[in-house]
Protein backbone atom coordinates (compact mmCIF):
# COMPACT_ATOMS: atom_id res chain seq x y z
CA UNK A 1 0.00 0.00 0.00
CA UNK A 2 2.71 2.48 0.79
CA UNK A 3 4.06 1.95 -2.71
CA UNK A 4 0.69 2.69 -4.25
CA UNK A 5 0.40 5.84 -2.13
CA UNK A 6 3.73 7.06 -3.42
CA UNK A 7 2.68 6.41 -7.01
CA UNK A 8 -0.60 8.27 -6.50
CA UNK A 9 1.24 11.17 -4.88
CA UNK A 10 3.67 11.37 -7.79
CA UNK A 11 0.80 11.41 -10.31
CA UNK A 12 -0.92 14.15 -8.31
CA UNK A 13 2.24 16.27 -8.23
CA UNK A 14 2.76 15.70 -11.95
CA UNK A 15 -0.81 16.75 -12.80
CA UNK A 16 -0.51 19.77 -10.51
CA UNK A 17 2.72 20.82 -12.17
CA UNK A 18 1.21 20.54 -15.66
CA UNK A 19 -1.80 22.63 -14.55
CA UNK A 20 0.45 25.33 -13.13
CA UNK A 21 2.46 25.47 -16.33
CA UNK A 22 -0.75 25.81 -18.35
CA UNK A 23 -1.97 28.67 -16.15
CA UNK A 24 1.35 30.48 -16.37
CA UNK A 25 1.44 30.07 -20.13
CA UNK A 26 -1.96 31.77 -20.73
CA UNK A 27 -0.77 35.38 -20.23
CA UNK A 28 2.10 34.84 -22.61
CA UNK A 29 -0.31 33.65 -25.26
CA UNK A 30 -2.54 36.66 -24.62
CA UNK A 31 0.39 39.04 -24.85
CA UNK A 32 1.50 37.41 -28.07
CA UNK A 33 -2.02 37.83 -29.46
CA UNK A 34 -1.97 41.52 -28.55
CA UNK A 35 1.29 41.95 -30.44
CA UNK A 36 -0.41 40.70 -33.59
CA UNK A 37 -2.64 43.84 -33.79
CA UNK A 38 -1.22 46.68 -35.99
CA UNK A 39 -0.50 50.01 -34.26
CA UNK A 40 -3.06 52.82 -34.55
CA UNK A 41 -2.17 54.96 -37.60
CA UNK A 42 -1.16 58.57 -36.79
CA UNK A 43 -3.66 61.39 -37.32
CA UNK A 44 -2.95 63.42 -40.47
CA UNK A 45 -1.77 67.00 -39.86
CA UNK A 46 -4.11 69.75 -41.07
CA UNK A 47 -4.19 73.52 -41.72
CA UNK A 48 -7.99 73.62 -41.54
CA UNK A 49 -9.22 77.06 -40.48
CA UNK A 50 -6.16 78.91 -41.78
CA UNK A 51 -6.87 81.99 -43.93
CA UNK A 52 -5.24 84.49 -46.29
CA UNK A 53 -7.22 87.58 -47.33
CA UNK A 54 -6.41 90.60 -49.51
CA UNK A 55 -7.02 94.06 -48.06
CA UNK A 56 -6.33 97.64 -49.15
CA UNK A 57 -5.10 100.12 -46.56
CA UNK A 58 -3.61 103.57 -47.22
CA UNK A 59 -3.54 102.87 -50.98
CA UNK A 60 -1.52 99.71 -50.33
CA UNK A 61 -2.55 96.12 -51.14
CA UNK A 62 -1.85 93.78 -48.22
CA UNK A 63 -2.35 90.08 -47.51
CA UNK A 64 -3.56 89.32 -43.98
CA UNK A 65 -2.93 85.72 -42.92
CA UNK A 66 -3.68 83.41 -40.03
CA UNK A 67 -2.08 79.95 -39.98
CA UNK A 68 -3.03 77.21 -37.52
CA UNK A 69 -1.45 73.75 -37.67
CA UNK A 70 -3.40 70.86 -36.14
CA UNK A 71 -0.94 68.00 -35.64
CA UNK A 72 -1.88 65.72 -32.70
CA UNK A 73 0.42 62.92 -33.89
CA UNK A 74 3.36 65.26 -34.55
CA UNK A 75 3.78 64.08 -38.14
CA UNK A 76 4.49 67.48 -39.74
CA UNK A 77 8.09 67.76 -40.92
CA UNK A 78 8.35 71.53 -40.62
CA UNK A 79 6.96 74.67 -39.01
CA UNK A 80 7.93 77.27 -41.62
CA UNK A 81 4.90 78.79 -43.38
CA UNK A 82 4.92 80.21 -46.93
CA UNK A 83 2.21 81.51 -49.24
CA UNK A 84 2.41 80.04 -52.74
CA UNK A 85 0.74 81.89 -55.64
CA UNK A 86 0.45 80.86 -59.30
CA UNK A 87 -1.55 81.61 -62.44
CA UNK A 88 -0.60 78.29 -63.97
CA UNK A 89 2.44 79.74 -65.76
CA UNK A 90 4.09 82.08 -63.28
CA UNK A 91 4.50 81.45 -59.57
CA UNK A 92 5.99 82.97 -56.44
CA UNK A 93 6.46 82.03 -52.78
CA UNK A 94 6.08 84.59 -50.00
CA UNK A 95 7.76 83.68 -46.67
CA UNK A 96 5.35 84.11 -43.76
CA UNK A 97 7.49 82.96 -40.83
CA UNK A 98 7.89 80.25 -38.20
CA UNK A 99 4.88 78.86 -36.37
CA UNK A 100 4.96 79.28 -32.60
CA UNK A 101 2.86 76.73 -30.71
CA UNK A 102 1.48 75.71 -34.11
CA UNK A 103 0.13 79.21 -34.87
CA UNK A 104 1.21 82.26 -36.87
CA UNK A 105 -0.57 85.43 -38.01
CA UNK A 106 0.36 88.76 -39.56
CA UNK A 107 0.40 90.60 -42.91
CA UNK A 108 2.67 90.91 -45.93
CA UNK A 109 2.68 93.23 -48.92
CA UNK A 110 1.08 91.94 -52.11
CA UNK A 111 3.84 90.96 -54.57
CA UNK A 112 4.95 94.02 -56.55
CA UNK A 113 3.57 96.52 -54.02
CA UNK A 114 5.65 98.99 -52.00
CA UNK A 115 5.10 101.62 -49.30
CA UNK A 116 6.62 105.09 -49.03
CA UNK A 117 8.05 106.81 -45.96
CA UNK A 118 4.64 108.38 -45.35
CA UNK A 119 3.09 104.94 -44.94
CA UNK A 120 1.09 105.12 -48.15
CA UNK A 121 1.41 102.92 -51.21
CA UNK A 122 3.91 104.09 -53.83
CA UNK A 123 4.17 100.97 -56.00
CA UNK A 124 1.68 98.48 -57.41
CA UNK A 125 1.92 95.20 -59.36
CA UNK A 126 1.73 95.66 -63.13
CA UNK A 127 2.87 99.30 -62.99
CA UNK A 128 6.24 101.01 -63.48
CA UNK A 129 7.20 104.68 -62.97
CA UNK A 130 9.16 105.73 -66.06
CA UNK A 131 10.14 109.20 -67.29
CA UNK A 132 8.04 110.89 -64.64
CA UNK A 133 4.84 108.97 -65.28
CA UNK A 134 3.16 105.67 -64.49
CA UNK A 135 2.97 103.11 -67.30
CA UNK A 136 1.50 99.63 -67.38
CA UNK A 137 3.97 96.76 -67.59
CA UNK A 138 3.80 93.00 -67.93
CA UNK A 139 6.47 92.78 -65.24
CA UNK A 140 6.41 93.58 -61.52
CA UNK A 141 4.07 90.65 -60.77
CA UNK A 142 1.35 91.92 -63.14
CA UNK A 143 0.09 88.34 -63.44
CA UNK A 144 -1.02 88.35 -59.78
CA UNK A 145 -3.81 90.77 -60.71
CA UNK A 146 -5.57 88.07 -62.75
CA UNK A 147 -6.95 84.65 -61.94
CA UNK A 148 -4.60 82.95 -59.49
CA UNK A 149 -4.45 79.96 -57.17
CA UNK A 150 -3.03 80.40 -53.68
CA UNK A 151 -1.88 77.88 -51.07
CA UNK A 152 -0.65 78.18 -47.51
CA UNK A 153 2.18 75.65 -47.19
CA UNK A 154 3.70 74.25 -44.02
CA UNK A 155 3.56 70.51 -44.82
CA UNK A 156 0.63 70.00 -44.99
CA UNK A 157 -0.83 72.67 -47.30
CA UNK A 158 -4.20 74.38 -47.77
CA UNK A 159 -5.73 76.08 -50.83
CA UNK A 160 -7.21 79.53 -50.04
CA UNK A 161 -9.33 81.91 -52.13
CA UNK A 162 -7.26 85.01 -52.89
CA UNK A 163 -7.50 87.79 -55.49
CA UNK A 164 -6.04 91.28 -55.95
CA UNK A 165 -8.17 93.91 -54.18
CA UNK A 166 -9.87 96.41 -56.54
CA UNK A 167 -9.44 100.17 -56.25
CA UNK A 168 -12.20 102.08 -54.46
CA UNK A 169 -12.75 105.81 -53.82
CA UNK A 170 -11.44 105.18 -50.30
CA UNK A 171 -8.38 103.10 -51.19
CA UNK A 172 -6.44 102.92 -54.47
CA UNK A 173 -4.62 99.80 -55.57
CA UNK A 174 -3.35 101.47 -58.75
CA UNK A 175 -1.49 104.76 -59.29
CA UNK A 176 -3.61 107.86 -58.59
CA UNK A 177 -5.06 109.39 -61.74
CA UNK A 178 -5.00 106.13 -63.69
CA UNK A 179 -6.83 103.87 -61.26
CA UNK A 180 -9.95 102.02 -62.34
CA UNK A 181 -12.06 102.91 -59.32
CA UNK A 182 -14.83 100.52 -58.34
CA UNK A 183 -17.97 102.41 -57.25
CA UNK A 184 -21.70 102.55 -57.81
CA UNK A 185 -21.39 105.17 -60.56
CA UNK A 186 -19.66 105.24 -63.93
CA UNK A 187 -15.90 105.81 -63.74
CA UNK A 188 -14.79 109.41 -64.05
CA UNK A 189 -12.77 110.17 -67.20
CA UNK A 190 -11.39 113.22 -68.93
CA UNK A 191 -14.34 113.08 -71.35
CA UNK A 192 -16.90 113.50 -68.56
CA UNK A 193 -15.57 116.95 -67.64
CA UNK A 194 -16.14 118.08 -71.25
CA UNK A 195 -19.53 116.45 -71.78
CA UNK A 196 -21.21 118.22 -68.86
CA UNK A 197 -20.55 121.83 -70.07
CA UNK A 198 -21.47 120.87 -73.64
CA UNK A 199 -24.72 119.36 -72.45
CA UNK A 200 -25.61 122.49 -70.49
CA UNK A 201 -24.79 124.74 -73.47
CA UNK A 202 -26.84 122.57 -75.82
CA UNK A 203 -29.82 122.72 -73.50
CA UNK A 204 -29.59 126.51 -73.30
CA UNK A 205 -29.55 126.80 -77.11
CA UNK A 206 -32.70 124.68 -77.37
CA UNK A 207 -34.51 126.86 -74.82
CA UNK A 208 -33.53 130.08 -76.63
CA UNK A 209 -34.72 128.65 -79.95
CA UNK A 210 -38.12 127.77 -78.49
CA UNK A 211 -38.52 131.28 -77.04
CA UNK A 212 -37.72 132.90 -80.42
CA UNK A 213 -40.13 130.57 -82.23
CA UNK A 214 -42.99 131.38 -79.85
CA UNK A 215 -42.29 135.11 -80.13
CA UNK A 216 -42.50 134.96 -83.92
CA UNK A 217 -45.81 133.08 -83.82
CA UNK A 218 -47.30 135.64 -81.46
CA UNK A 219 -46.16 138.58 -83.66
CA UNK A 220 -47.79 136.99 -86.73
CA UNK A 221 -51.01 136.44 -84.83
Amino acid sequence: MPGEAVIIMRKFVSILGISLLAVLAVPSVAYAADDDYPPTPPTTASLSGSTAMAECEADTPWIDYSVTLTDPSNVSTGHTAVLFMTDGTNSTEIPLGELQNNHLEGRVLWPGASVGADGRGNGWPGWAFENGQWVKTSGNFAWTRGSITAEIRVNPQLTVALSYPPSTPQCLTDPAGVAAVTSGSLPATGMSSMVLPLGVAGGAIVVVGLVVLLARRRSRA
